[in-house]
């Protein structure tokens, strides 16, 4: 017999993210992440939106406890991320921008001197409890996809993971990692087998660039939302947007569900 924990949290600006843990009774919980990028907290249909369908997540809220005045105190991409990696406020885990300061060295005349300047932000990571890293040392395999400004997957402590980061090229805040969601999540599901089959606990971290621009939702979401009388084209692709990032998730959840984890 298996356990269900959920919780989930509305975060302003980083998005809706939610942790969900599946413990089978002989052994430690599984642990699924997932945080929407760019979504205000009202538009989840289980929040009251009049038009935004997300179904899967709405399931999951109703058997979920719900922080409805929950938020971020730094209102900014990446130290929300950091906080939401290491359990830490900004002023204890030392990233309060997303990058160097533009005032310290100019990025297109000074490269190698931002460059470290850029480094010596990401060494932040090095030195902080990340969630990973303490799950690493109870035997946990964890996996990294989608948004990370902290160089590779490797100094947040996963064992896996997609983003290549700084230094390497286009190594900001994402590279490869980007790609979850809008081109699939079969990385994830390849990386819950590998767990499976290794026999160890897993802690999945599933940011997608979503809804987050650009706003590139399938042809049959974006006509689904023009077709509830949404004027603007801009408006109708962020609300089939937000239903999307829903359905990558469903996929997940399905994905644990159907291996009776």
């Amino acid at each position: 017999m298996r356990t269900l924990r959920f919780c989930l949290s509305a975060c302003l600006v980083a998005g809706l993210s939610l942790f969900t843990t599946v413990r089978a009774a002989d052994g430690p919980p599984n642990i699924v992440f997932l945080l929407s990028d760019d979504q205000a907290w009202t538009d989840y249909s289980f929040m009251g939106h009049p038009q935004i369908e997300t179904p899967h997540l709405d399931r999951l809220a109703a058997r979920s406890a719900v922080f409805k005045r929950g938020y971020v105190p730094t209102a900014l991409c990446r130290p929300s991320l950091m906080t939401l990696a290491t359990g830490l406020y900004s002023f204890q885990h030392l990233t309060s921008g997303n990058d160097p300061s533009l005032a310290l060295a100019n990025e297109k005349t000074e490269k190698e001197k931002y460059g470290q300047l850029r480094e010596q932000l990401i060494s932040h990571v090095d030195r902080q409890p990340a969630i990973a890293k303490l799950l690493g040392e109870k035997g946990y395999l964890s996996h990294q996809s989608g948004k990370w400004w902290e160089g590779s997957y490797q100094r947040g402590g996963f064992t896996h993971g997609m983003t290549r980061g700084f230094p390497q090229p286009g190594g900001r805040h994402g590279d490869d990692g980007l790609k979850i969601g809008r081109e699939g999540v079969q990385p994830v599901f390849d990386f819950i087998d590998t767990a499976v089959n290794e026999k160890k606990p897993f802690y999945v971290w599933y940011a997608p660039f979503m809804p987050h621009t650009p706003h590139t939702p399938p042809a049959e979401l974006f006509q689904k939302y023009k077709a509830k009388g949404i004027e603007s084209d801009h408006v109708a692709r962020y609300y089939a947007m937000c239903e999307w990032f829903d359905q990558t998730c469903g996929q997940i959840i399905d994905y644990v569900d159907q291996k009776g984890l």
